[in-house]
């Protein structure tokens, strides 16, 4: 018998790659975002994909959107905390409504949404937040991006401290540089200096990062760990990637 997922920010990106991962192997995957269109997904796997509007930062939205979950399956085996808005800007450009935004759904929507979704959650579960390179180390123009997953990381230490005892097990999956929606508008001259950073030499492909949180979810020995996806980025943060003798 196949799983339960639910994947918040499912509907495209890192998220999308996550639901069709669980999808192809088979599992049953609750995709909350603001829009959700099941006719995106194959005929064959549709049946499977149960679109929960929700709007992560809102916290009414929130519980009921779980209260839908629970209606539905009562019960989940994964939850991935995927949902994520990026605002950039130094500190001196950077506003309070950008750094409210970012923080509000980014940090305080996954521990709403962690804590709506606790009841529904038994032994052997899994939950796997998604962070971020530049929430475990400083870049320019990235305060309430980095501020939020540096948030994720310290949550996701607390909550598996907090949920060890009764089986669920909490970690946090670190992408580094991937091409999604939200990185597509950055300048190729930005875009060319964060590569050329990357030890692997390119930006990473949702499906790689799902390949992971697919891994993780199935380690049953895995809690309050941070598992970084990144081509190397964090291994050589600031130095310039090794070239073929």
């Amino acid at each position: 018998m196949g799983r339960t997922w639910v994947v918040t920010g499912g509907s495209r990106g890192i998220g999308r790659a996550v639901v069709d991962r669980a999808l192809a192997e088979g599992d049953t995957v609750h995709v909350l975002a603001r829009s959700v269109d099941r006719e995106g997904w194959p005929a064959a796997v549709r049946d499977r994909v149960l679109p929960v509007p929700a709007d992560i930062g809102d916290a009414d939205s929130v519980r009921r959107a779980l209260a839908v979950v629970e209606q539905a399956s009562g019960s989940v085996d994964v939850l991935v905390q995927s949902a994520g808005v990026h605002r950039g800007g130094r500190l001196d450009r950077l506003t309070d409504d950008a750094w409210d935004e970012v923080l509000a759904t980014n940090l305080t929507g996954a521990f709403r949404v962690a804590r709506a979704a606790r009841p529904l959650l038994g032994e052997g579960s899994s939950i796997i937040n998604i962070g971020a390179v530049v929430g475990l180390r400083g870049y320019p123009g990235d305060a309430a991006y980095g501020s939020a997953k540096a948030g994720l990381s310290g949550l996701t230490q607390t909550l598996a401290m907090e949920l060890a005892p009764d089986g669920v097990r909490v970690n946090l999956v670190v992408p580094g540089f991937v091409d999604t929606d939200m990185t597509a508008g950055i300048s190729e001259s930005s875009r060319g200096v964060v590569v050329d950073g990357i030890p692997l030499g390119r930006p990473g492909r949702p499906e790689e990062i799902a390949d992971v949180v697919w891994a993780v979810a199935g380690a049953t020995y895995m809690t309050g760990s941070t598992v970084a996806v990144d081509g190397g980025l964090l291994a050589s943060f600031g130095a310039p990637r090794p070239r073929r003798s």
